[in-house]
């Protein structure tokens, strides 16, 4: 029997799908292509299923950290409001901040706000509270490590390396044996990217060095700042430097280690993932990662890294956008992240879940190494920090400037940043 619809009860029923499409919510979070999206989809599909009300969209931006910050300089220079979620590194929140670009959090947190920023590593609560106020939560920790070949060094009778020294002698041994041009015997960021002011402070720090200086100033140790140059330039002229390190970016090292064309690599944790588990990784099943070598074998350092969810300021979905960055970074998520995609987590507890290590062997080890990681300068300037830092250090490893004017070139530019 067919039923007629009164014209007051069509009325209800569009009012009511009215409704439902009006409550409805769209977010749009931005996101790099190192970042692993395909890896956040499946965490936001998951979201979704929990939260029917709330539609999430990605955008990729990038693959390195300069190249998303300047299309973000854009949008947000012009308060667009197409964007709600911002993927941001780890150096950025001070910046954001002082650009009011990111909406402080605190009032969203409200009570809770000190009990959920206990919850992190130190090193994150630090990084994401700016002048006292929260202006992101932390999606993945990150920090870097020594990738190596387990293959060859077992292959050649080499142990894994302690110092610079001892990496040098195992990697011009093993390139010697080979006799393969196209084997590297060390990588590193050497492009004019974010991770080549790394590729600096690794070994000026492991050298005693330090960034700091009266009044907020940012200056060089004297003593240790020519070390980096000494040491990279020392690696090129022996070969365990490929000739065209000046052109590799952080990505690229992972290709060409998963490629099998390296001894060993500098870089960071998301690597582990995905040597193991690409289809065309030529590497499964022979890497190794330790500690980065120091000068002396007490004296490593490392640089931290990770990625931080911001809210936009310009949003107009603030408090879905703030309950949606709650989530993901939360541990659950941040266990999926270092199952899926060996993403460092930024809860302590989770360095010791069984699938986790299971996923991640060497996560055991890794832990105190994230904990004693250096922080590069936390500065509204950092942005020109970096740039006088990577595009120098790039110049010396390029060949067209040298360690001297190198040096003398960041010393200046960085007694101008806070002029």
């Amino acid at each position: 029997m067919t039923r007629l619809i009164t014209g007051t009860a069509l009325a209800a029923i569009m009012t009511m799908s009215a409704g439902s499409a009006f409550a409805q919510t769209e977010l749009r979070i931005f996101t790099g292509g190192q970042q692993r999206p395909d890896v956040m989809r499946q965490i936001l599909d998951a979201y979704q299923e929990q939260n029917p009300d709330v539609t999430v969209e990605i955008e990729v931006g990038g693959a390195t950290s300069e190249q998303q910050q300047q299309y973000l300089n854009t949008v947000l220079a012009s308060q667009d409001s197409t964007l709600d979620v911002v993927l941001i590194d780890v150096i950025r929140p001070a910046q954001w901040a002082a650009a009011g670009w990111a909406e402080p959090l605190d009032e969203y947190l409200g009570d809770e706000r000190d009990a959920i920023m206990d919850r992190y590593l130190p090193a994150y609560r630090e990084a994401n509270i700016v002048d006292g106020a929260v202006m992101a939560l932390p999606y993945f920790a990150d920090s870097q490590f020594l990738y190596y070949r387990t293959d060859l060094l077992e292959k050649h009778g080499v142990e894994p390396p302690k110092t610079w020294d001892e990496l040098k002698a195992a990697a011009l041994k093993i390139q010697e044996a080979e006799g393969n041009p196209n084997l590297a015997g060390f990588l590193t960021a050497g492009a004019p990217i974010e991770g080549t002011v790394c590729t600096y402070l690794v070994p000026y720090w492991g050298a005693g060095g330090e960034l700091g200086g009266e009044g907020g100033a940012i200056t060089l140790s004297a003593e240790q700042a020519a070390q980096p140059f000494e040491l990279w330039g020392d690696f090129k002229e022996a070969g365990v430097l490929p000739a065209n390190i000046a052109e590799i970016p952080t990505d690229r090292i992972r290709q060409d280690f998963q490629a099998g064309n390296a001894i060993f690599a500098m870089n960071w944790g998301y690597v582990w993932n995905r040597v193991q588990n690409d289809e065309d990784s030529q590497v499964k099943g022979n890497v190794g990662v330790v500690t980065l070598p120091g000068f002396t074998a007490d004296t490593p350092a490392t640089c931290i890294g990770g990625w931080q969810l911001a809210v936009s300021a310009f949003s107009e979905n603030k408090e879905a956008a703030v309950e949606l960055v709650k989530y993901l970074s939360s541990p659950e998520v941040s266990k999926q992240q270092a199952i899926l995609a060996s993403h460092m987590p930024v809860f302590p507890d989770v360095y010791t879940d069984a699938e986790v290590l299971e996923a991640n062997p060497w996560f055991e080890d890794a832990l105190p190494v994230v904990e004693t990681a250096r922080s590069r300068p936390v500065t509204p300037a950092y942005p020109r920090v970096s740039e006088v830092i990577r595009t120098n250090m790039n110049a010396f490893l390029a060949g067209t400037q040298d360690g001297a004017a190198s040096l003398q070139a960041i010393e200046q530019g960085l007694s101008e940043v806070m002029q």
